[in-house]
């Protein structure tokens, strides 16, 4: 039986906020991903660590996304997008894809036009088109679920990760 002294809370607890959201998952490592759709004045794209696995059959993936970001007018309206999965080699392209006003898909980043038109990126650990299957409002962000229809597994490297507001790689 759990003593009533066990119910008070540490003193460093603190009340819930962004803030504190923000600092229990820093300490969270998470991979990175790309995730690209093709808008109406060309593609789009931003840098998630929200990526999820949710179901194998059917194959479901999910991610967050803000929808003050200046991808989630394009994401809001598409059918499929691409998620990519970073190498521990692509911390550049993880920050472009982060940062706000970059030219994600200007000459530094290399990528093609992929299945159902979609922006694929070169050079990546593995990617996956996903048709959109939903998007499900979740405070200031939305939850997209996606169904994957195609794929490649087959990059080469270790996995990029967010770890204490920094890009890292794995240690062995």
């Amino acid at each position: 039986m759990t003593a009533p002294s066990d119910l008070v809370p540490p003193a460093a607890a603190r009340l819930a906020s962004p803030d504190l959201l923000r600092s229990v998952f820093r300490r969270h490592a998470a991979g990175v991903a790309v995730i690209t759709a093709r808008g109406e004045a060309g593609p789009v794209g931003f840098t998630a660590t929200s990526l999820t696995s949710v179901s194998a059959e059917p194959p479901l993936v999910s991610f967050g996304i803000g929808t003050t970001g200046s991808s989630w007018p394009a994401i809001s309206r598409t059918d499929h997008i691409g998620v990519h999965i970073l190498g521990e080699h692509q911390e550049e392209l993880a920050a472009t894809f982060a940062r706000s006003g970059a030219d994600r898909f200007g000459p530094a980043t290399s990528w093609r036009e992929g299945p159902e038109r979609v922006p694929v990126l070169d050079d990546v650990l593995a990617w996956l088109v996903c048709r959109v299957v939903g998007r499900v409002p979740a405070g200031d962000h939305r939850l997209v679920i996606a169904e994957v229809v195609h794929g490649d597994p087959t990059g080469t490297g270790r996995p990029l990760v967010y770890h204490q507001g920094r890009f890292n790689g794995l240690r062995d």
